[in-house]
């Protein structure tokens, strides 16, 4: 029966989808589809109905809205410009200088504004041309701003890190994946700069002039307001001061204060274009967390994650296989689907998976969104391929051809993230959280 309705549920979603469907209608429909051979569809259409809203009946879920309308705000004109000098200012001695500020810039922009297709589009945007015009190649710097624009998506606040949390039951500390991504999201930052580093010296591309850092210091206090963003949620919450939810209350607080007083660069009159685009975001994220929910139960009815897990456990009994073959299954996943739907899909899943392997849950988090981060950036359909891609002008192939040692350094720092579980946990554990 757990095969059946698997397979129920597979095919309903990939119709419903391909006919192009809501993909939050999609997961309702497979879910109550999957169960139709073992209870009554009016009491299941009853209970998911019930799911659904019981999901959402949550306090942490209001860091969400509000963690989305801080990134909304700091997506306003001023922040990224800001942002690149800062970045060009830091690695403008280091060789590739221009590529290494696309890097760096994207590690900022794309933690405040919480977005890897912003930070790809208004950093790269920027960068992009800047490298073109100093000699270096189309193809490679599109690489590097594709390449490291889902960093943002690992270094904190990022609503990823919330999400999974929630889907996990709630006993996984918020604090605790913000610490413990934000590791792996600066490492990731920094293999990028060390790669292009070595392209940059075997090919003899420039470094930033140095009469370019000369207002250094009024270059970093401009930068210095939207910076201090990072340190005071993530200080906020490992100290204690606040929750999750209370920091993204302060988030708003703040961003409001840097656009509409400190910067001024936004007129007061585009707030309810902020607040429409929030409330936009959230409605559809809500909805799919509800779906999920619904997804959830269905699953669970029908005994569909305990066949998985034997189907899994059934190929090998060794944590060291088991853990490959959940990373494969997320790189796939990744490639097709958005990051959103694929943690409430395959978190239920996986989760109990990699816990009855030995996996820590936080681990697990980071390594989940690590590996759909990845697939955001490769083929056949990640977002943030083409959209990098289209941002620089450059055709997808060529992209992928310069992005290839990116992703072989991407992969090894998987490897090492699944199987060096101290990476991830020492902070975490050391700060007590």
């Amino acid at each position: 029966m757990a095969i059946t309705s698997s397979l129920i549920l597979l095919a309903t979603f990939l119709f419903l989808s391909i006919l192009g469907l809501p993909l939050a209608i999609a997961i309702v429909a497979a879910a109550l589809a999957a169960v139709s051979l073992i209870a009554p569809p009016e009491m299941m259409i009853f209970t998911a109905a019930q799911k659904m809203m019981a999901s959402l009946d949550s306090f942490s879920l209001l860091a969400v809205p509000f963690f989305i309308l801080s990134g909304v705000i700091m997506n306003s004109g001023g922040i990224a410009i800001r942002l690149v000098r800062l970045a060009q200012l830091i690695a403008g001695r280091i060789p590739g200088s221009l590529a290494q500020t696309n890097i760096a810039g994207n590690m900022l922009f794309g933690c405040i504004s919480g977005s890897a297709i912003a930070a790809s589009t208004s950093i790269g945007g920027v960068m992009v041309p800047m490298q073109e015009r100093e000699g270096y190649d189309r193809n490679l710097a599109a690489a590097v701003n594709i390449a490291s624009a889902p960093t943002g998506m690992l270094i904190p606040p990022t609503t990823s890190f919330i999400i999974y949390s929630l889907v996990a039951g709630g006993g996984t500390s918020i604090a605790a994946l913000f610490v413990a991504g934000g590791v792996i999201g600066v490492l990731w930052g920094l293999l990028m700069m060390i790669a292009v580093g070595i392209i940059a010296k075997h090919r003899g591309y420039p470094t930033v002039p140095p009469g370019q850092c000369s207002e250094a210091l009024k270059i970093t206090i401009e930068a210095l307001p939207s910076l201090l963003l990072i340190v005071i949620i993530i200080g906020g919450i490992v100290s204690g001061i606040f929750t999750a939810v209370e920091a993204s209350g302060v988030a708003v607080i703040y961003t409001l204060v840097l656009a509409f007083v400190i910067h001024r660069t936004t007129p007061i009159s585009q707030l309810p274009k902020f607040l429409i685009e929030t409330a936009q975001m959230t409605g559809a994220i809500m909805l799919l967390l509800s779906a999920s929910a619904a997804l959830s139960f269905a699953m669970a009815f029908a005994g569909i994650p305990t066949a998985i897990t034997e189907a899994i456990l059934g190929v090998s009994d060794n944590p060291f296989i088991v853990i490959l073959i959940i990373n494969l299954l997320l790189l796939i996943v990744g490639c097709f689907m958005d990051i959103g739907p694929a943690i409430l899909i395959f978190t239920p899943i996986l989760l109990p998976i990699a816990t009855q392997v030995g996996m820590d849950p936080v681990q697990f988090g980071v390594v989940l969104i690590f590996n759909l981060c990845i697939g955001t950036i490769t083929p056949p359909v990640g977002t943030g391929l083409f959209v990098g891609a289209a941002v620089a002008n450059v055709r997808v192939e060529r992209a992928i051809k310069a992005l290839l040692p990116f992703y072989a350094l991407l992969v090894a720092l998987l490897l090492i993230v699944n199987y060096w579980p101290a990476l991830t946990l020492s902070l975490p554990r050391w700060l007590g959280i």
